[in-house]
């Protein structure tokens, strides 16, 4: 396994994630492990979008709009930051 540091973080997003923790009986740790599994799991809207265009390229009589094609992975813009928000699960 491999141990994550992030640093820099406001008060106040610590501060919301201990309470969150607290409200499900976790630890901060255990917490942070749950929110992390869960967002990696969520597929990646650029393969989301290539399915879409896959299955519409199946579809007979169906076009896609020029300039409207998914772009490959290698141009889509990178991702550089992740936002937890809500307190919800």
């Amino acid at each position: 396994m491999t141990t994550l540091t992030i640093r820099r973080l406001d008060d106040l997003v610590i501060d919301r994630l201990k309470a969150r923790a607290r409200t499900r009986g976790h630890s901060l740790e255990a917490e942070l492990r749950d929110i992390l599994i869960q967002a990696a799991r969520q597929p990646l809207i650029v393969d989301a979008l290539a399915e879409a265009d896959r299955i519409a390229a199946m579809t007979p009589g169906s076009e896609t709009p020029p300039g409207s094609e998914t772009p490959p992975v290698s141009e889509a813009p990178p991702v550089h930051e992740m936002r937890l928000t809500g307190t919800g699960s």
